[in-house]
C-alpha cells in the first residue's frame, strides 16, 4: 500500500522529505527507495528502536531518524515535502506549522479524514474552512485518492484519503490547469 501512496505523489529522486510519525517504518523504507533523502520523525522511543532496526535490515542509509514530538521539530531550511499519516485530531494543527513556516513545504502528502480534507479545497460544492482558505492562497490542493478502511491495521472508523497540497509558486508554468 505504501508503495501506491507513494506513487500518487510527486516525490522525486531528488527530494528531501519529512515523513511525521514514522512509526514501524513501512512507509518510510518506501519513501528511501523512491527519494533522494528521508527525516523521519517518530516521537515514541519505543517505535524508534523498532524503525531503527527496520530501516537497517532494509539498508535505508538515506534516512534520518528523529525522536522528536513533530510539533517541536524544526523544519529544514532547505526544500523539502511532506508525507505522513498523522493522527487525525493533529491534522489541523500539523498543517498550520507547516504553512506558517518561514519555510514551507514544496507539497504536503497527508492521509486525512475524507471530512476533514474536503474542507481544506477551495470550491463550491463543499464548505471551504479558514484554514482550507488560508491552504489555498499558497497551494493548489486536491484528494488525491480515496482510502479504503482495509488498506490499515487497525482499520480507521472513518473514510479517508490522499490529501495533496502544492505550492502554487513550485507548479511550474509548464503544468496545464488540471494538473494545478
Amino acid at each position: 500500500m505504501a508503495l501506491i501512496l507513494i506513487g500518487h505523489s510527486n516525490l522525486k529522486k531528488r527530494d528531501l522529505v519529512v515523513e511525521i510519525g514514522a512509526g514501524s517504518g513501512v512507509v518510510t523504507s518506501a519513501l528511501s527507495r523512491r527519494v533522494a533523502r528521508v527525516i523521519a520523525v517518530e516521537p515514541d522511543g519505543e517505535a524508534v528502536a523498532k524503525l531503527r532496526g527496520h530501516l537497517s535490515k532494509q539498508g535505508c542509509e538515506n534516512v534520518e531518524v528523529v525522536e522528536k514530538d513533530f510539533m517541536d521539530f524544526e523544519l529544514p531550511s532547505e526544500p523539502y515535502k511532506i508525507f505522513a499519516n498523522p493522527p487525525f485530531h493533529l491534522s489541523s494543527a500539523i498543517l498550520h506549522k507547516l504553512i506558517e513556516n518561514p519555510n514551507p513545504p514544496e507539497a504536503i502528502y497527508l492521509i486525512l479524514q475524507k471530512q476533514f480534507a474536503l474542507k481544506l479545497l477551495n470550491n463550491t460544492r463543499h464548505y471551504t474552512s479558514q484554514l482550507g482558505f488560508t491552504l489555498t492562497r499558497d497551494y493548489a490542493t486536491k484528494i488525491r485518492l480515496p482510502l479504503k478502511s482495509s488498506d490499515f491495521t487497525p482499520p480507521p472508523a472513518v473514510p479517508t484519503v490522499l490529501f495533496e497540497a502544492k505550492r502554487i509558486d513550485s507548479l511550474g508554468a509548464g503544468l496545464s490547469a488540471s494538473d494545478k
